[in-house]
């Protein structure tokens, strides 16, 4: 017998909340804001805990469960980073405060600025944007504005390899681009012979996620990076993934124009569900004056008795604001106790140990699963979820089956040049027990593939909802807050 839902506790007349007697004059409320269309059911306060309760508890977090997520770096929020981002000062600062009720903010933008900068190995960094996708954005139209103030006004072309993050192409677009995607080599890195006959007078540049979603650091990236200069292009570096790379090489070291950090993902933030997020971007000297902004600058030295002060600049050529303010400021406190608290060698050992991580799971699984790019991979790596002569079984069927096992799924048909895709990354949060049950699950899996297919096709059967109809979940949505049965299952 199902549970009942809470419409179905609902009693005409029951008050979950008293607010207290109103001191204030009273204002009706416009009447366009009111849905009374909207049948919110009648409960106490206790059955609406128990309700929000009970929901939570079906929920999968990565305060309960390993999330090998691949190319979303879902590491361990350290709570220290949380208590630092609550302090009053930080979490009450209005974003309308003027400058001098926010030095301390500001100090603290100043100082993230200058740190992301020295770990990427460029000249300056931005915290305006949002999110990784406007990073790219901004990233790409500071390549035009670059190429606008030269006169080449001929260069229309943007590169992006096929193992590249979806969202590459889709920056190109909207900034006006024409995106040519390049095809991998037989290694996973990019075809050079296809990079060197598309690079002419019309490329503007290039996007590359390194290292790449196929988890590979392009072995060839120098000559790429080469390629792409010596026909007048600028390089664009797609930092989502630079949980691999940080205190190992520097971007701006290899020859990079620009690059974004994804702050939430390397930097552990919580995310996931659409934010938050900051996605900071940095640039050598060529690029800085078209930055987006305002930025924090050091406006006046520290004195005898006067401490230094900061305010927001506007560069001189600038591309113009990405937001109303000045990025998600609580994202720049969990990024900056993040990094005060590892330090310069700690930030290393982050690095070192996701990439440990992931190769102990590949090398792990590989006779278990087929892996399409059998070398030294970074903080991620691929395989392929299916199996020779077992043609009923895909890879959604493998990640189903891995939740009965108690795991969140990898990401499933991602990147899309391999099939069956099962892109898996543990990061450095994992320790090498987690590691071990979930490399035990996946063989365990692999042999269930071989011997009872059905369990996996009928998977999940220990959750408390079976198999979805994901194209009804996704074609037939359900928005509001109204009264539905419960969800049919399928199985």
């Amino acid at each position: 017998m199902s549970e009942a839902t809470i419409y179905e506790k609902s009693v005409s007349g029951r008050v979950g909340a008293r607010l207290p007697v109103c001191d204030v004059p009273q204002t009706p409320l416009p009447q366009e804001l009111l849905r009374r269309e909207l049948d919110l059911p009648e409960v106490s306060e206790l059955q609406v805990v128990r309700h929000f309760t009970r929901l939570s508890r079906r929920n999968f977090s990565i305060d309960t469960g390993f999330y090998p997520l691949g190319s979303c770096t879902m590491k361990y929020n350290p709570r220290l980073n949380e208590d630092v981002a609550r302090l009053p000062g930080f979490a009450a600062l209005h974003p309308r405060s003027d400058e001098e009720s926010s030095q301390g903010a500001l100090e603290l933008m100043h100082r993230l600025q200058g740190w992301l900068a020295a770990i990427s190995g460029f000249a300056r960094v931005t915290l305006m944007p949002a999110a990784g996708a406007q990073g790219e954005l901004a990233g790409i139209l500071m390549i035009r504005r670059y190429h606008e103030r030269r006169g080449d006004s001929q260069r229309r072309r943007i590169l992006v390899p096929d193992s590249a993050h979806g969202t590459n192409p889709a920056t190109v677009t909207m900034a006006g681009y024409e995106s040519v995607e390049l095809p991998s080599d037989h290694n996973g890195n990019v075809d050079l012979l296809a990079l060197r006959a598309a690079c002419d007078e019309t490329v503007a540049g290039m996007m590359i996620t390194v290292p790449s979603t196929l988890g590979l650091f392009d072995v060839n990236i120098q000559e790429i990076v080469d390629a792409v200069h010596g026909c007048g292009g600028l390089m664009y570096m797609d930092g989502a993934n630079m949980n691999a790379l940080m205190g190992i090489v520097k971007p701006g070291e290899l020859g990079f124009d620009v690059m974004h950090y994804n702050l939430h993902k390397t930097f552990s933030t919580p995310h996931g569900g659409g934010g938050p997020g900051c996605g900071a971007v940095a640039v050598n000297e060529r690029l800085a004056p078209f930055l987006p902004g305002p930025n924090v600058e050091l406006v006046a030295q520290a004195g005898a008795d006067m401490p230094a002060r900061y305010g927001l600049r506007m560069p001189p050529q600038s591309i113009g604001r990405l937001k109303a303010f000045h990025g998600n400021f609580g994202m720049h406190v969990r990024a900056c106790a993040y990094i005060l608290f590892h330090g310069a060698r700690g930030i290393r050992d982050i690095s070192r140990h996701a990439v440990l991580n992931a190769n102990y799971l590949r090398a792990s699984l590989q006779r278990s699963f087929r892996i399409p790019y059998p070398r030294i991979c970074a903080h991620e790596f691929v395989i392929e979820g299916r199996f020779e002569g077992i043609e009923e079984v895909h890879a959604l069927d493998i990640s189903k089956r891995l939740m009965d096992y108690g795991f969140h799924p990898p990401t499933n048909y991602f990147p899309l040049i391999v099939p069956e895709a099962l892109l898996i990354e543990p990061t450095e949060t994992e320790d090498k027990a987690t590691l071990d049950e979930f490399i035990a699950a996946m063989r365990h899996i692999a042999q269930e593939a071989r011997e009872d297919p059905g369990l996996l096709l009928s998977a999940p059967r220990t959750l408390d909802i079976s198999r979805l109809d994901e194209v009804r979940a996704a074609r037939q949505l359900m928005l509001c807050c109204v009264p539905i049965p419960d969800w049919p299952a399928q199985g």
